[in-house]
């Protein structure tokens, strides 16, 4: 680790959530450091990071060790914070993130580091310099709905906001340990915000940490619904025009950011030992 970054890490207060920044104007939709200072910048996005596995585990994403979520470094953009394998998603807080670099060492922090992670995520924010975040986990809905081999139709207001925003990703070879399916489900991805990967779960990024997950939460939730709707009967999608429509609405970073910021007041107020 560098005496840069030891030291920046040193500066701001760990013992309560860091100011949050001017909400990014509705029209938002790239990457905006929104702290002037790279310390207090980082320590924002590890504490949204150590809040998003938090609500990851009360929303059931923690299948065994499957499922991981990082925020690139503000200062370092070839390095990101991941959580340490092995680790409840419940019990992750802010001093247990690990550093990662682009060659897959740890640089700060302790504990190991999950190889799927480091295979998929390393390739994601090499391919797109524009990504803060990317989430990915094994949710109940998200994986059976990647079985079917299919995008999801944009069938309420609220699926609407991934409507030629997601990808398939219909190339599973096994448990991703290795860099070339990270490259080829970052390809596959392309400049796009979400992606099923079939017969394995979904994945979202986002121009900040909170507007990833939140994305990912919203991205499982459109699966749950569909998959109820085809069981009740023939849903009846959004046309082309209205989801084109509906998406440019709901579906841009800053509706994504906002949407975020309430379970983050929640998940602080009920567990604030996620700052420490």
């Amino acid at each position: 680790m560098s005496l840069r970054l030891a030291a920046a890490t040193r500066v701001p207060d760990l013992s309560g959530p860091a100011v949050v920044p001017r909400p990014p104007d509705p029209d938002w939709n790239g990457p905006v450091r929104r702290h002037d200072d790279p310390a207090v910048e980082r320590l924002y996005r590890k504490q949204r990071l150590a809040a998003s596995f938090r609500l990851f585990a009360r929303y059931g994403f923690d299948m065994g060790g499957a499922g991981h979520i990082t925020a690139r470094d503000p200062e370092q953009p070839d390095h990101f914070w991941v959580n340490p394998a092995g680790v409840f998603f419940g019990h992750v807080n802010v001093s247990s993130l690990l550093l990662v670099n682009h060659d897959g060492e740890i640089v700060h922090g302790k504990g190991r580091l999950n190889r799927a992670a480091f295979a998929i995520h390393s390739e994601l924010h090499k391919a797109r310099p524009d990504v803060i975040a990317a989430a990915h986990s094994h949710g109940l809905y998200g994986k059976t709905w990647s079985t079917l081999g299919r995008l999801l139709d944009p069938l309420t207001q609220d699926s609407a906001a991934f409507y030629n925003d997601h990808v398939l990703f219909d190339d599973y070879t096994g448990v991703v340990l290795d860099s070339s399916e990270g490259e080829r489900i970052a390809a596959t991805l392309g400049p796009k915000s979400a992606a099923i990967l079939q017969n394995h779960g979904l994945l979202t990024v986002g121009h900040s940490v909170d507007g990833a997950v939140w994305r990912y939460i919203a991205f499982e939730n459109a699966a749950h619904a569909q998959l109820l709707a085809e069981a009740a009967g023939t849903p009846k999608p959004l046309t082309h025009e209205v989801a084109t429509h509906t998406q440019g609405q709901v579906g841009r970073e800053a509706v994504s950011w906002f949407s975020f910021q309430p379970l983050f007041d929640f998940i602080a107020r009920e567990e604030p030992d996620l700052f420490q």
